[in-house]
């Protein structure tokens, strides 16, 4: 997987974050850097630890998914890429201004499940997981953190956008997957 693919999976899977982050950045009656650098935290660094999660519990099955892993790569990127595509459709989510713990983890979590199994897919690809999650993470440290700025001066109308282009892009890394790893690539 070149650095170019992860860039672009670290661009699909920090959508979510940056969708939420809009909205944050909606909810704050002044804007401080201090907002932004939060959602960029919590954020970022679920989407770091996520797939680093995700491949230690991917290798532990390696025997197993070596033998189906440009497969298992395809089916999790186009499923996660489909399911932001399908709820970038659904209602905005309504948030609070509160930028503490209480309010960020849940989002930091909830926003980072679909990098765990990225993650179990790069285990089947045997990418180098420090350096990719690292990407992952500050791609979305940076998404994040202007997702803030951008919601406190543009308003919500970019979230839909923004998760159907993540989901497109995790979709197209998929095929992109699959078709390497059957040779025609």
């Amino acid at each position: 997987m070149t650095l170019l693919d992860l860039f672009l999976i670290g661009i699909g899977l920090s959508m979510d974050a940056f969708a939420v982050s809009i909205c944050k950045g909606l909810s704050v009656r002044r804007l401080r850097l201090s907002h932004a650098l939060l959602c960029g935290i919590y954020f970022g660094g679920f989407q770091a630890l996520m797939p680093t999660l995700g491949y230690f519990l991917g290798s532990s099955f390696f025997s197993v998914i070596s033998q189906v892993g440009y497969w298992l790569a395809f089916i999790l990127l186009a499923l996660i890429g489909a399911n932001m595509i399908r709820e970038s459709f659904g209602e905005t989510e309504t948030l609070d201004d509160d930028f503490g713990p209480r309010a960020l983890l849940p989002l930091a979590v909830a926003t980072s499940i679909d990098a765990l199994a990225v993650g179990v897919s790069f285990a089947a690809l045997e990418v180098d997981i420090l350096p990719a999650a690292c990407l992952i993470g500050v791609t979305t440290f940076i998404c994040s953190a202007l997702g803030v700025k951008i919601g406190a001066v543009f308003g919500a109308r970019f979230r839909a956008a923004a998760e159907r282009a993540g989901g497109v892009v995790l979709i197209l890394i998929g095929v992109k997957t699959l078709l390497s790893g059957l040779g025609i690539l």
